[in-house]
């Protein structure tokens, strides 16, 4: 497997190939009650349409930094995989005055508002819907993307030893990204084609491997969740036996 196989954007076209209608992102707010299932094919629309946004309609070029202010979210994680594609390098919970362009949830706006490039801004609401007002100053995600073509194609290659990822104090290529979910597979012995149980943020390392790239590089799935810990362990272990969960995600608090 080659550096650029080893990418998300490789691991994706991999996956694509090998099973599209199998799941790979489950996502629960079980604050809202919500849950969408994404098949690895509806995924990869869905990456496909925002990396032809990202790169069409706001300009982005390989290299550019943008800052992503959004929490764990399957719409997080389309967007991740979308920077991949294109080349630019998506520092998760980057600061915003320091960033070429940014996508922001409902709850940072004000703090968005200091990047002077492109601000798309996502409602986060079930179903991808839309802002019932649209934040002034930005692009409603839901109302630009459903658009966009199906496939995609980037208009300059994108380096795989190039940055592609800032998360906390780390910066990873997209060589690096691959490489790195899959060391972290092997070193917690999680089983093959896993389906992981996540209910870990997004804005540390470990968050995104186990609530994305490792479940991606290793060839299975996995259920996110955001606010699990109103759950409880019964539902938890409820959660668990419905999703046919594999392997749980550390506790966010250990």
């Amino acid at each position: 497997m080659n550096a650029i196989d080893r990418t998300p954007a490789g691991l994706l076209g991999s996956a694509l190939a090998a099973d599209p209608a199998r799941p790979l992102v489950t996502f629960y707010d079980d604050a809202t009650g919500e849950r969408v299932e994404l098949s690895v094919a509806t995924f990869a629309n869905w990456v496909a349409k925002t990396a032809n946004y990202l790169q069409g309609d706001l300009a982005a070029e390989p290299g550019d930094r943008l800052a992503l202010l959004l929490p764990a979210h399957w719409q997080t994680a389309v967007w991740l995989l979308a920077c991949s594609s294109v080349g630019v390098v998506a520092e998760v919970g980057g600061d915003p005055a320091a960033a070429d362009l940014v996508v922001s949830g409902p709850d940072t706006l004000e703090a968005a508002r200091a990047c002077s490039g492109e601000r798309v801004a996502l409602a986060l609401r079930p179903l991808g819907g839309r802002f019932p007002q649209p934040p002034a100053g930005f692009a409603d995600y839901a109302v630009e993307v459903p658009s966009q073509g199906d496939r995609f194609a980037p208009f300059a290659p994108v380096d795989p030893q190039a940055p592609a990822l800032v998360v906390g104090d780390r910066e990873f290529t997209g060589f690096q990204i691959g490489m790195t979910a899959v060391a972290d597979a092997d070193s917690v012995d999680m089983p093959g084609r896993p389906r992981i149980l996540s209910g870990l943020p997004y804005d540390t390392w470990r968050g995104l491997s186990y609530g994305l790239y490792a479940p991606l590089a290793a060839g299975g799935s996995v259920v996110l969740c955001r606010h699990l810990e109103q759950l409880g362990a019964d539902g938890i272990a409820a959660r668990e036996a419905a999703e046919k969960v594999t392997f749980r995600a550390p506790d966010p608090r250990s």
